[in-house]
């Protein structure tokens, strides 16, 4: 009796484990039917396109409709996704249906920068370094001039990283990221300069004059400085009056006349 009993307890827990194991097994068996693929922001940005996913896929896995889902390493679909810089985030899985989900989101730039090798990149809002690939390029402020592109930043380390050394890219990153959260400002300095002192130049949308900033130190304190210059001096001489603006001297603004 006590031995009926004791199979008894055991069949819901027998139970329990196989039916699982049973439809995971009928699960990996199953045909992948379809490949889904969700771009975030695509409407937006157009770093990555569903044709060079479905490729990526294609081309290391070959056509997987049909496949058995147990014949394809999801993690790996994943690791290569998750390879390419212009994405932040890739997320692969099946339905229930046996549809290859992929999921991507992608990096958001904050700046373009022309280096002085003739490369050109994108920054994103972590600090990390993207190649610029193809003609499509929204609208950011450009930094060109004295800048470097070290293969530290190319492998993926965040020009905030305090392991890269003597790059005026933190600066410049910090001084990008002031400005676009400024409408003015945002508005008004259209691209950034460094010139061959490590020193920073804007050039205006609005008034053909050249402001020089000197280094980064205190930017913030230089354009508030800047901006009662331009709500006070410039309406009244001119905005052409001067080619150039020196904001470089502490607390003071020097201008060099046209």
């Amino acid at each position: 009796m006590k031995k009926i009993f004791a199979i008894l307890l055991l069949l819901p827990t027998l139970y329990l484990v196989a039916v699982p194991v049973y439809y995971a097994g009928k699960s990996l068996r199953m045909p992948f039917t379809g490949i889904n693929i969700t771009i975030a922001d695509s409407s937006e940005y157009h770093f990555i396109t569903h044709n060079r996913i479905q490729n990526l896929i294609d081309n290391n896995y070959g056509k997987i409709i049909g496949k058995p889902v147990g014949e394809v390493r999801l993690s790996e679909i994943e690791n290569d996704l998750s390879s390419l810089r212009e994405l932040k985030v890739a997320e692969v899985y099946v339905t229930a249906e046996g549809a290859l989900n992929v999921y991507a989101d992608q990096r958001d730039p904050v700046m373009r920068v022309l280096a002085n090798d003739g490369g050109d990149y994108y920054i994103d809002n972590e600090g990390i370094v993207i190649r610029r690939r193809n003609l499509y390029s929204p609208r950011l402020h450009i930094v060109g001039g004295n800048v470097n592109i070290s293969q530290a930043m190319l492998d993926g380390v965040s020009v905030l990283d305090t392991s890269i050394k003597n790059s005026i890219l933190k600066d410049i990153y910090y001084l990008v990221d002031y400005i676009k959260n400024d409408s003015f400002w945002s508005a008004q300095i259209d691209q950034i300069y460094v010139d061959g002192n490590n020193e920073i130049d804007l050039i205006p949308r609005v008034g053909n004059h050249l402001i020089h900033l000197g280094t980064a130190d205190n930017f913030e304190g230089k354009l508030r400085n800047l901006s009662e210059f331009y709500d006070k001096v410039l309406p009244a001489v001119g905005w052409n009056k001067y080619s150039v603006i020196n904001l470089a001297f502490s607390d003071q603004i020097v201008c060099r006349r046209r």
